[in-house]
């Protein structure tokens, strides 16, 4: 054993300690403090508010269609509460006015313990290989999943670190690998490097950040429908449609929505994680919520040589020859 290993097992040691005593601190107070969650229009997001609003927070509920469903039932939650705590508004992450108008709103109604927390929910998914997708769909995604984060963050910043608040990023277990989803993943992996960052430069402020990683929850939150080999194969170029051959397609979307099928419907486990991220006297870094044997993979990816992952996945994804 190396000279300094006692000293380093020394200090895991009082750092687990440390964390258990803080985990074991006065819960949060919720009444008087102010959440800001985006993509209330379905899901984990909706699910949350609704939450976060039954547990006494004041919650703006950010949704990209303020007339929708989604809205309106939030609407209705707050008329038959008649608390004042809940408001939907209008939050297009991509739009920049968008973010400094909730900005506005937030700052008009803050209650009396400020502005506690900020959840970066707002997402979109697709399905595809790296060129039958286009520009254009790259940097929508880019727009919505990355930059709409950064967007709403870098707004916010001021507040959180003025009440030592909290900001929570969705990301998910598919930052670690792709199953026929690279423009996700990709978009998911980024924000976790920019909460990496994030994460230590506002400790010296008192502001914690959170990663939430969801495993499957696809039937839970519906971020992406099934796929349709006949819609790809006709949306492809023709220079695509040179290299791919119909049944690779049909294949890959078969094994697509097989994946699909197999989603939890329990969105409230991945809500537990982000309501505890919010309110625990010493939130984790990371909530992975997700199946045994994604977490398995997850661990192979990070774990083991890129060789072996690549193997696993190679295998798994596609047994079609190409023409």
């Amino acid at each position: 054993m190396c000279a300094g290993a006692p000293l380093l097992l020394l200090l895991l040691l009082l750092l687990l300690l440390s964390r258990l005593w803080r985990r074991g601190a006065a819960a949060l107070e919720p009444a008087g403090r102010a959440v800001l969650i985006t993509g209330c229009d379905s899901g984990f997001g909706h699910l949350l508010a609704l939450r976060l609003h039954r547990l006494g927070f004041t919650v703006f509920a950010g949704c990209l269609c303020p007339g929708g469903d989604g809205a309106r039932r939030l609407q209705r939650e707050e008329a038959a509460a008649g608390s004042g705590r809940l408001r939907v508004l209008r939050l297009d992450v991509t739009r920049a006015r968008d973010v400094l108008a909730a900005k506005e709103l937030v700052l008009s109604h803050l209650p009396e313990r400020g502005f506690w927390g900020l959840v970066n929910n707002a997402g979109i998914s697709t399905f595809g290989e790296t060129g039958w997708l286009s520009m254009e769909k790259y940097e929508k995604f880019a727009d919505v999943n990355l930059l709409g984060s950064i967007r709403t963050t870098l707004a916010f910043l001021p507040l959180l670190r003025k009440y030592k608040g909290r900001i929570v990023f969705m990301s998910s277990i598919i930052a670690y690998f792709a199953l026929g989803n690279g423009i996700y993943s990709m978009t998911k992996a980024a924000i976790e490097k920019f909460c990496d960052a994030l994460r230590l430069e506002m400790k010296k402020f008192g502001v914690r950040v959170c990663i939430i990683q969801p495993g499957n929850y696809a039937r839970s939150t519906k971020i992406q429908p099934p796929v349709s080999a006949e819609e790809i194969w006709n949306e492809l170029s023709e220079e695509e449609k040179a290299v791919y051959n119909k049944e690779y397609v049909q294949e890959r979307a078969n094994f697509f929505n097989s994946i699909l099928s197999e989603g939890s419907t329990n969105g409230n486990e991945v809500v537990d994680a982000m309501v505890d991220a919010l309110t625990s006297p010493a939130p984790k870094a990371r909530y992975m919520v997700a199946k045994l044997k994604e977490k398995a993979l997850v661990f192979v990816c990070a774990l083991f040589p890129t060789i072996v992952m690549d193997s696993v996945l190679s295998y798994a994804l596609s047994k079609v020859k190409l023409a």
